[in-house]
C-alpha cells in the first residue's frame, strides 16, 4: 500500500489587509515631517511676496500629484510590494532596481527614521529634561565611526525599538497604530489653522502682501519646496497588501496627496497670516510655530508643540516602518537582498526580518551620530529615482503597450513629463550650488555597485 503523500503547508503571503484611508495615511504621515516647519522661512526669503509664496507652493503641490498619478499608473501596472524598486527594475534592469533600494536601506527610509527618533527624543527632554541628554554613557569603539550611547541615543533606539515590534505583529496592529497617529497628527494641524483663522489675531491684507517675485528666486524656491512634498509616493510601497490595488492604490495616492497640498497651503496661508513675507523670513529655523502661535494667540504653547512634535515624528517614523521593509522584501525575493529579509512571519505575516534589518541600522545610523550628513546627502537621491519611476512611465507604455493598464496617469505625456524635466531642473541646480553634497549623493548609490555584482554572483552561486 502506498503510504499518503503530505502535502508541505503553503507558504505565507504578506496581508491584504489595507483599504485605500490605511494606504492614504501611510502617504500623510510620511510626507508631513519637520519641513513645513522650517522650509517657509527659506521660501519668504526667497519669494518675498505673499501671492508668489502661495503660488509656489501651489505649484509644487501640482508637481507632487503629477509624480504621484505616474505612481498611480505604475502601482496598478505592478500591484508588488517595493515600489520603485520593482518599477525601476522592470523599466530599466534589475540593477537601476537594486541601486533605488539599496539607498533607501542605507539612508533614504532608515536614516530618515533614525533622525526623526533623535529629534524625537529632543522633544521629550521638554517633559524629561535627561531623555535629550546627549552626554556620553558609553563609546562602542567601531572603526572609523565609534558609536556613542548617551540617554538621548537610548530613548530614540527605545522609540525604534516599540514601533519595531507593532509592525512585526503585522497589519492588523500596525494599521490602527498608523492611522491613530495620522489622525491625531491631521487633527492637530487642522485645528491649529482653524483657531488661527477663526479667533487668531492676524491681518488679511498681507495674504496679498507685494514684493519682488522675479521667476529665477521662485524656481529656487521650488528646490526645498518639493523636499517638503516627498513621500507623496509611499502608498505605491505597500500595493500589495492593499485590497483591490487597481483601483485603491491610486485612490490613497491621489488622496493622500491632495491632503497634503491642501494641509501646506492652509499652512502657509495662516503663516502670513500671521507675519508679513519679511518678518517671516526673518524667523529662526526652529521657532517659526512658536512666533506664530505668539502672534496670533498672544502666547507659546511650548508644551502642547512638544507634544504635537512628538506624535507627528512617530506617526512619520511608523509610515516608513511600513514602506521601508516592502522594498528589502522585494529584493530579497528577487535575490539582490540578505535572503531572510524575504520571509515572512506565519503568524502576523509581515516581512519581520527585513523591518528588523531596517530597525537595526536605523539604531547604528542613531549611535554613530552621522545623520545630518547621510540625510543630506540622499536628498539628492530620492529626487533622482522618483524622477527616474516616473519616467518609467513612457518606458513601459513603449515595451509592453497590449498590458492592462487598470489607471492611466492623468495628463499623461505633460504631467509625468513636466515633474521629469523639473526634477532635472532640481538637481541639475543642486549640482550647481552644492557640488560636494550632490558628489556625496552620488557616491552613497554608487557605493551600491560592487554591492549589487556582489549579490547576483552570490544567485548565480546557488
Amino acid at each position: 500500500m502506498t503510504p499518503a503523500r503530505v502535502s508541505a503547508p503553503p507558504s505565507p503571503s504578506l496581508d491584504r489587509r489595507l483599504g485605500p484611508f490605511d494606504a492614504a495615511a501611510i502617504v500623510v504621515s510620511n510626507v508631513i515631517g519637520s519641513g513645513i516647519f522650517f522650509v517657509p522661512i527659506l521660501v519668504a526669503a526667497l519669494v518675498p511676496d505673499a501671492r508668489a509664496i502661495l503660488f509656489v507652493w501651489a505649484l509644487g503641490g501640482a508637481l507632487a500629484f503629477a509624480g504621484a498619478m505616474a505612481y498611480a499608473e505604475l502601482a496598478a501596472l505592478r500591484p508588488h510590494a517595493g515600489g520603485e524598486y520593482v518599477y525601476l527594475r522592470d523599466a530599466f534592469g534589475p540593477a537601476a532596481g537594486f541601486l533605488s533600494g539599496w539607498t533607501s536601506f542605507v539612508a533614504g527610509f532608515s536614516g530618515a527614521i533614525a533622525a526623526s527618533a533623535i529629534a524625537l527624543a529632543d522633544y521629550t527632554g521638554r517633559f524629561l529634561p535627561a531623555a535629550a541628554d546627549a552626554s556620553p554613557l558609553l563609546t562602542i569603539p567601531v572603526p572609523g565611526i565609534p558609536l556613542i550611547v548617551s540617554r538621548r541615543t537610548l530613548v530614540a533606539l527605545a522609540a525604534i525599538g516599540a514601533l519595531t515590534i507593532i509592525h512585526i505583529r503585522g497589519l492588523r496592529l500596525g494599521r490602527v497604530v498608523q492611522n491613530g497617529l495620522t489622525v491625531v497628527k491631521v487633527t492637530a494641524l487642522v485645528g491649529f489653522v482653524a483657531l488661527g483663522f477663526s479667533i487668531g489675531h492676524g491681518v488679511p491684507a498681507q495674504l496679498a502682501a507685494p514684493g519682488p517675485a522675479g521667476i529665477a528666486p521662485m524656481l529656487l524656491a521650488l528646490i526645498p519646496i518639493m523636499f517638503t512634498y516627498s513621500g507623496w509616493n509611499a502608498g505605491a510601497y505597500v500595493a500589495e497588501e492593499v485590497r483591490d490595488p487597481e483601483r485603491n492604490v491610486p485612490l490613497a495616492l491621489g488622496l493622500g496627496t491632495l491632503a497634503v497640498i491642501i494641509i501646506y497651503l492652509s499652512l502657509n496661508a495662516l503663516y502670513l497670516y500671521a507675519l508679513p513675507p519679511a518678518e517671516l523670513a526673518a524667523v529662526p529655523g526652529a521657532r517659526l510655530i512658536d512666533t506664530v502661535a505668539e502672534r496670533l494667540f498672544g502666547v507659546v504653547a511650548g508644551g502642547l508643540l512638544a507634544a504635537f512634535s512628538i506624535v507627528s515624528l512617530a506617526a512619520s517614523m511608523s509610515a516608513m516602518m511600513i514602506a521601508g521593509p516592502r522594498v528589502y522584501f522585494a529584493m530579497a525575493r528577487d535575490g539582490v537582498f540578505a535572503a531572510p529579509a524575504r520571509e515572512i512571519h506565519p503568524k502576523f505575516r509581515a516581512p519581520a526580518q527585513a523591518i528588523i534589518a531596517q530597525a537595526i541600522w536605523s539604531g547604528v545610523l542613531v549611535l554613530s551620530g552621522t545623520l545630518s550628513q547621510l540625510v543630506s546627502y540622499t536628498g539628492f537621491a530620492v529626487v533622482l529615482f522618483s524622477a527616474i519611476a516616473v519616467a518609467a512611465v513612457f518606458v513601459l507604455r513603449r515595451r509592453v503597450p497590449s498590458e492592462p493598464r487598470p489607471f492611466r496617469a492623468w495628463g499623461y505625456p505633460w504631467a509625468p513629463a513636466t515633474f521629469v524635466v523639473a526634477s532635472a531642473l532640481m538637481l541639475a541646480n543642486e549640482i550647481y550650488r552644492s557640488p560636494q553634497t550632490s558628489a556625496a549623493g552620488l557616491a552613497v548609490i554608487a557605493a551600491g555597485v560592487p554591492m549589487y555584482w556582489w549579490m547576483r554572483r552570490n544567485v548565480r552561486a546557488r
